[in-house]
């Protein structure tokens, strides 16, 4: 990137700061200029969320040749969601650290750059971020990988358990599922109500009393299903594939 790019980033960056920054980079008639935009997460488990007016403004104005995110207070390594998203994104991606001073103020450091490289996140030990990097997000990387099933996107803000949603219930049939017969077969998907009121959380089942999960704020993992996870329950559906 061209310094006078770098330095409208890192002054967007520290303008935003402490919150996440994002904002894209555009090219037009061989100008290349950056176009800040508004981050629409409203949590901190979320990763930031790209306003999509902003973006088809950026389109307007130009070809989009790159996605900018800050990292407050931490290095510009990217996460494991800044590689899952920028896999996604089909674009590269441009990280800005903002860390503070020996003042105590704000600083813009070091800019990293990732591309799309085929990066696939494990199954087991993944990081959380709610809607990158998920209960569901897990679920459809677990069939696409073992069955060559695309489960469909569905927008989730984050909490929405708690402000009146129940998307897993509202959405399993447009997936493509039906509530499973017994006994349960590899690939049934069990959905649970973990400190919510609704199903809220998702699992693969993977036959021998197993179940693949991704809890949130924890690591991905595989765990017994039964006692307190099998009394959480309040479904067991099965995708048409499988019947």
């Amino acid at each position: 990137m061209k310094p006078k790019t770098l330095d409208a980033i890192r002054e967007h960056a520290l303008a935003d700061y402490p919150r996440e920054a994002c904002g894209l980079v555009v090219v037009k008639k061989g100008r290349e200029r950056y176009i800040p935009c508004r981050n629409l997460a409203t949590t901190a488990s979320e990763h930031f969320i790209l306003s999509p007016e902003d973006y088809a403004h950026a389109d307007e104005q130009g070809q989009i040749v790159a996605v900018v995110h800050s990292h407050p207070d931490v290095a510009a390594r990217p996460s494991e969601a800044d590689r899952v998203a920028c896999e996604a994104s089909r674009l590269p991606w441009l990280i800005v650290s903002i860390v503070k001073g020996d003042d105590g103020a704000p600083v813009a450091g070091e800019v990293a750059e990732i591309e799309p490289c085929g990066y696939e996140a494990p199954l087991v030990g993944r990081e959380f971020s709610h809607g990158i990097l998920d209960c569901y997000t897990l679920v459809q990387d677990w069939y696409r990988r073992e069955f060559g099933v695309e489960l469909p996107h569905f927008d989730r803000p984050d909490n929405w358990w708690n402000t009146g949603g129940d998307l897993y219930m509202q959405n399993f049939a447009k997936a493509g599922c039906v509530p499973a017969s017994k006994p349960m077969k590899r690939g049934d998907i069990i959905l649970m109500a973990i400190r919510s009121r609704v199903a809220n959380h998702a699992a693969v089942y993977l036959g021998d009393g197993l179940m693949l999960h991704h809890l949130y704020g924890r690591l991905s993992s595989r765990d017994v299903y039964g006692g307190m996870w099998a009394e959480k329950t309040m479904l067991i559906v099965r995708h048409k594939t499988q019947l």
